[in-house]
């Protein structure tokens, strides 16, 4: 049994000895410790590390992937206060025109923000469904603030500040939470937590596996 036993810990350490590191190029799940951490600010001299720009690259490659309009650091396992968020337009977006406008959604293109500050605008709260890529399957109702400014440094360490509204405003919100440790489960209205496809689990008869690979809900 001893034998056996040292046999599957060197199977064990074969098997994971060329894991990633981080920056990962795929996007960490509820449980890893890192989305759980308070992300460290940015030094300016930082920014020109290849440690950085491996982080933006692999941020902008998994945004593309996943077809996903925001993503943190500490989603692809970097404790680090950078995020970056985009929306498409009407033409390109997934749902119907009518949705689009219901939502407030607006053309964005991918930006980075290095050590985001917020500061709210505008104290209504707005409720819609929220999913995220760390917690892929799921979606929950979360309320957010309306309009927000956005204060922060761009890629290159250049000081820039926005004001968002709407669907922005949501996404800009949304990161900064994994920034803070913070996931929208958090602050979601739990009742409203579903599984984004129990529907089709019923229709299926349970013959439904979710994929964590990008661009690839549902594997074979």
């Amino acid at each position: 049994m001893e034998i056996q036993s040292k046999f599957l810990k060197v199977l064990e350490k074969l098997r994971f000895r060329s894991a990633p590191k981080p920056p990962y190029n795929h996007v960490v799940q509820l449980g890893d410790p890192v989305l759980r951490y308070k992300s460290k600010t940015v030094e300016k001299n930082q920014l020109d590390s290849p440690e950085f720009k491996k982080l933006l690259n692999n941020m902008r490659k998994v945004v593309k992937r996943y077809k996903c309009v925001g993503i943190s650091a500490p989603q692809l396992g970097m404790d680090l206060r950078v995020m970056a968020m985009t929306c498409p337009d009407v033409n390109r977006y997934a749902g119907s025109p009518q949705e689009y406008q219901f939502k407030g959604m607006q053309p964005y293109s991918y930006s980075v923000w290095v050590n985001p500050v917020m500061k709210i605008l505008d104290y209504k709260q707005e409720t819609f469904p929220e999913g995220c890529e760390s917690m892929r399957g799921f979606s929950a109702d979360v309320s957010r603030y309306s309009k927000i400014q956005l204060a922060g440094w761009d890629e290159n360490g250049r000081e820039k500040t926005e004001e968002l509204s709407g669907w922005l405003a949501r996404i800009a919100q949304h990161e900064l939470d994994h920034l803070n440790g913070r996931m929208y489960l958090d602050v979601a209205h739990l009742p409203t937590l579903v599984c984004s496809f129990w529907d089709r689990v019923n229709r299926t008869g349970g013959k439904v596996h979710i994929s964590f690979f990008p661009n690839k809900l549902f594997s074979k």
